[in-house]
């Protein structure tokens, strides 16, 4: 059995640990679960012995908000581990949950440091090592560049990155010129932006948003992860009295007050019903991009066309 344990609440970088280790087992079954979704007895059911003996990644994401009956199924499998399971668990820091986490660090598993990057130093370290993980050298002002006008937002910086990267000539050092003229009207596109292109209704922006995001690096798994987030907050958002202001909803919804702000003008054209639908789309989609379909761009692409129709 392979355990992996992913700690920290950066999700951009939980998401391309677990991207990873599913490309490092292109044969494997997927299956990944996110503790809001998830009923009592789901993750049991996911990690039962398999009829056809096949070698499966099992994803739990956000661990620390299971609730204690679905703990213990994670602890009983620890207890009694299966061959060919690789069990990826995601707890985003804290001490909620700390006693299951305890309980999963005793099995020894490889630990992933997936920490918020919140000091400018670590922003600037984090620019460094996007632009050397695409094999492209670049300067200190343009680091710094990049800081100022990006701010704290990972997913968009590293957007940022890849365009740069795939618009600044091979060979060529990228400075705050480069990143200058970027930011005049060159597209940048993330995951996110595709989401709430989406989410608003905007079907031509939105693929659009799309093929940029691909041209650009960003894996489809990341896509599919920002529309399931998206449609998340839509729905932690829509169950809230709409009297009550963002800021004083933002610690029990556990979003940020402009986040909120957002998902309720965009809840302005969903109905539960159409809610429900898109997470059918986006879920088939995700399930194509990791092997169920040939081609899972156009599987991408058709879940966005069905998104934008229900708004």
């Amino acid at each position: 059995m392979g355990l992996t344990l992913l700690q920290g609440g950066e999700s951009l970088l939980a998401d391309r640990a677990i991207a990873e280790i599913i490309s490092n087992s292109p044969n494997s079954t997927i299956t990944q679960l996110d503790s809001s979704e998830i009923e009592v007895g789901q993750i049991t059911d996911a990690l039962a012995p398999s009829l056809f003996g096949e070698d499966r990644i099992i994803v739990i994401k956000e661990i620390q908000d299971l609730v204690a009956e679905e703990g213990e199924e994670v602890i009983t499998f620890l207890d009694n581990p299966e061959d060919g399971v690789h069990l990826v668990l995601w707890h985003k820091g804290g001490v909620k949950g700390k006693a299951l986490l305890d309980k999963i660090k005793k099995a020894k598993p490889t630990i992933i440091a997936c920490d918020a990057i919140k000091k400018d130093s670590e922003k600037s370290d984090f620019i460094r090592a996007e632009f050397k993980r695409l094999g492209r050298k670049v300067t200190t002002d343009a680091v710094q560049a990049l800081l100022d006008s990006l701010g704290s937002d990972l997913r968009e910086m590293s957007a940022a990155i890849s365009q740069l990267a795939s618009d600044v000539a091979q060979g060529q050092e990228i400075d705050e010129v480069a990143v200058a003229k970027f930011q005049q009207g060159r597209i940048e596109t993330s995951g996110f932006d595709v989401a709430d292109a989406a989410l608003d209704g905007k079907r031509d922006l939105a693929l659009l948003a799309l093929r940029n995001a691909l041209d650009t690096g960003t894996d489809p798994v990341l896509i599919t992860s920002a529309l399931a987030g998206s449609l998340r907050t839509l729905a932690k958002v829509s169950g809230a009295s709409r009297g009550v202001k963002s800021f004083d909803l933002a610690s029990s919804l556990g979003l940020p007050p402009w986040q909120i702000d957002k998902a309720r003008r965009q809840l302005v054209h969903w109905t539960p019903a159409t809610l429900a639908g898109a997470v059918v789309a986006v879920a088939q989609a995700d399930a194509d991009i990791k092997g169920a379909a040939v081609d899972p761009i156009h599987s991408l692409e058709r879940a966005i066309i069905t998104i934008t129709a229900r708004v």
